[in-house]
């Protein structure tokens, strides 16, 4: 386990009744991988919806086929990640109801970054959950105007979203806390200022037969950007930048999630054609990132 999962500091879920839940047995498993594959396309529609697919242990995809929503499950209370469009939170309330579960039993709200594809939806699932919302400094003051920051690289390309108030704002690496389940984010800024990736240890099986693995929901952390924004002209964000990347591809990842599915070849690895279980996950798609970032300020430096 990482250091980072050891720290004392940390954000422990609130007290509070349960609502009553009937979570599908996972053997034979009701959310297989096969189904999202079957109806999803790559780069799919961001409100098409999907079926739940049962990830490992108590982690379920719940998002549509074009944006990521991460569930993951406790008897004490659920952690969510990403929310999708406002449309697309419909669809991941959906979802979560359809695994067994219900939004109430969400002790807390997270996000990748903050553009309203992923957050859009954050207000209509704070509401139907009362889950605590949790934020990075940088992405706090998006989500309480919900409106994009001017240092956002995609600064003006992208939708107002409904704001809504992060209740609390995490220091570095202060993880979220319920139960036995420890989730920690990584600063992972580049597609954004504030965005944020997430590793947790989630397990099957009991005793001698139990096997837990590093899930890893790694931030989209594309150099793409408004026209005329010069990510060379931004040493500071760019050092963060490649920081980030360094300190994902050292992270323990068996299982390799992304706000994109294509981003990271969910749906081939879904329908079989490429592994799901692959520990060099989050350093090929943190070497990948880190090419065409590469790429993008050698374009730069030649239109001087």
């Amino acid at each position: 386990m990482s250091a980072a999962l050891a720290l004392a500091a940390c954000t422990t879920a609130p007290q509070g009744a349960l609502v009553t839940e009937t979570p599908g047995d996972p053997i034979p498993d009701p959310f297989p991988f096969s189904a999202f594959a079957e109806q999803c396309e790559d780069w799919d529609e961001w409100e098409k919806p999907a079926p739940v697919v049962r990830i490992y242990g108590g982690t379920y995809l719940v998002g549509t086929c074009g944006i990521s929503s991460v569930l993951i499950t406790t008897p004490e209370g659920h952690v969510l990640l990403d929310a999708g469009t406002e449309r697309g939170a419909e669809l991941i309330l959906d979802n979560v109801r359809r695994a067994g579960f219900s939004p109430r039993n969400i002790r807390y709200l997270a996000f990748s970054h903050e553009h309203y594809d992923h957050v859009g939806g954050m207000a209509a699932i704070k509401q139907a959950s009362g889950a605590t919302l949790v934020s990075s400094p940088q992405a706090a003051p998006v989500m309480g105007t919900g409106q994009v920051m001017e240092d956002d690289p995609q600064h003006g390309t992208h939708d107002a979203f409904t704001p809504i108030a992060p209740d609390e704002v995490l220091v570095t690496s202060q993880p979220i806390e319920v139960a036995d389940l420890i989730v920690t984010p990584l600063a992972t800024p580049g597609h954004t200022p504030g965005a944020l990736s997430w590793q947790w240890i989630d397990c099957e099986g009991l005793d001698d037969n139990r096997t837990c693995l590093s899930i890893v929901y790694a931030d989209s952390l594309s150099p793409v950007s408004a026209e005329g924004y010069r990510f060379s002209d931004h040493p500071d964000y760019l050092a963060a930048y490649r920081a980030g990347l360094d300190a994902l591809a050292e992270l323990p990842c068996d299982i390799l999630l992304t706000p994109h599915p294509s981003a990271s070849d969910m749906i081939d690895r879904f329908a079989g054609d490429a592994d799901i279980l692959d520990e060099t996950a989050c350093q090929r798609y943190a070497d990948e990132v880190r090419r065409r970032l590469d790429q993008r300020i050698e374009e730069e430096t030649a239109m001087l």
